[in-house]
């Protein structure tokens, strides 16, 4: 086959109306992909489910034989919810995973890279939905990767059958972690005054969960259960901060659903026996997370209300992120002995608006579960708080300047 053969030709394969499930962030089977993209215009019409994106494969996909659906709006999947290209399902990223597992979301194709050595086979970077959605599949098509590594905990279950395998053209995406800023660093400094020794960490993509994650280089006996790892945790386990020792459960294992992070970190994972990629069931399981000593979730937000209330999916009624695996974290780390949820944001946004507001447009993460808020200003504890303490106390880690016209917007109670 020649460089500009393409690796697999899907006319034939692809069935008017079906579902094509691929995998997400830098799991992403980038060769077949990128082959789909390039043929649909031929293919009969189907949809396409995504999760966060890194590459640019369907930045630019224009074919209208393709409808794109996501559980979010995260990364290059922006440029499709832009252009009024990808519905988005509203689900915790726990039951989107137990809606594949139950066939509520049924695959017709499914589309994997995996990691191959001595014969046996793993999903390399990303332990989600795919699998179960592969088990139901008519068809499973998979990019054998040389550049992926080989997790475990991720191995490829027998039971799945691989109908097609093609090799991989290129490595596999990679995502760098964003360099902090100012305002990443004030926060994270606020925010690591919640985390002592001991603590098993939880947290997103972004720079102020990795500014944080920076600023632990002190801590002792961390321990990770996380969705997902990337280069900052090689850099805590390094540094002696990561031993997995007081987790509760894992003892001396970093637990992740998902891998994401530059070539650093894949060589750091590959056949790395202190590192488990685990099913979603597992990594996300209430049951699982009220086991762990001490689990902090680190989140971010878009607005956080003058209440407490939540909201990372929409602005101006428009979805721009996810409500992924927050809500089941912030539940998790609230159930954990010792357990702290922590939301970090800016106080503004880019433009100056306030992201403190009166009232949050979508409620992502209700009130009654929300621990503690964290701004550039301050830290808001709000467990166990009224409703006008808690307004006081978010006010107060408002930008200055929108202080005031929070505080007129906020009526106390009657008493």
């Amino acid at each position: 086959m020649s460089d500009n053969a393409p690796p697999i030709d899907f006319a034939g394969l692809i069935r008017d109306g079906d579902l094509v499930v691929c995998g997400q962030a830098t799991a992403e089977p980038a060769t077949l992909t990128e082959a789909l993209m390039a043929q649909a215009p031929r293919l009969p019409p189907f949809r396409m489910m995504i999760g966060p994106i890194f590459s640019e494969t369907f930045s630019t996909a224009s074919s209208p034989n393709v409808a794109f659906q996501s559980y979010g709006v995260i990364g290059n999947a922006r440029r499709l919810a832009k252009a009024g290209r990808l519905d988005v399902i509203p689900s915790n990223y726990s039951a989107f995973y137990a809606d594949f597992a139950a066939r509520r979301h049924k695959a017709d194709v499914v589309l994997v890279q995996l990691a191959e050595s001595s014969g046996r086979l793993s999903a390399s970077l990303s332990n989600d939905y795919v699998i179960d959605a592969a088990r139901g599949a008519r068809l499973v098509i998979a990019e054998i990767n040389p550049d992926a590594p080989f997790t475990f905990g991720a191995e490829w279950p027998g039971d799945v059958p691989i109908h097609v395998r093609v090799s991989a053209r290129r490595p596999p995406v990679e995502l760098a972690s964003p360099p902090p800023d100012d305002v990443s660093r004030r926060i994270a400094a606020r925010a690591a005054g919640l985390i002592a020794d001991g603590s098993t960490l939880q947290f997103g993509v972004g720079r102020i969960p990795d500014a944080i994650l920076s600023s632990l280089s002190h801590a002792r006996n961390l321990g990770i259960h996380s969705g997902l790892i990337n280069d900052a945790v090689v850099d805590l386990i390094e540094c002696g901060a990561v031993t997995n020792a007081e987790k509760g459960i894992d003892a001396g294992i970093t637990v992740t659903n998902q891998v994401i992070g530059t070539q650093r970190l894949y060589r750091f994972v590959h056949e790395n026996e202190a590192v488990s990629v685990r099913p979603t069931s597992y990594t996300h399981g209430q049951d699982v997370l009220a086991r762990i000593n001490r689990l902090v979730a680190i989140n971010s937000a878009l607005q956080v209300g003058l209440d407490g209330s939540v909201n990372s999916e929409t602005l101006n009624g428009v979805t721009i992120g996810a409500i992924g695996g927050q809500l089941d974290f912030v539940r998790g780390a609230n159930a954990s002995p010792g357990g702290r949820a922590i939301i970090a944001l800016p106080a503004t946004a880019s433009d100056g608006i306030s992201r403190i507001v009166a009232n949050v447009e979508t409620v992502t993460t209700p009130r009654a579960d929300v621990d503690a808020i964290v701004t550039e200003w301050g830290v808001a504890e709000l467990r166990g708080c009224g409703l006008a303490e808690r307004a006081h106390r978010m006010i107060s880690i408002a930008a200055p300047e929108h202080r005031d016209a929070l505080s007129a917007r906020f009526r106390a109670p009657a008493r």
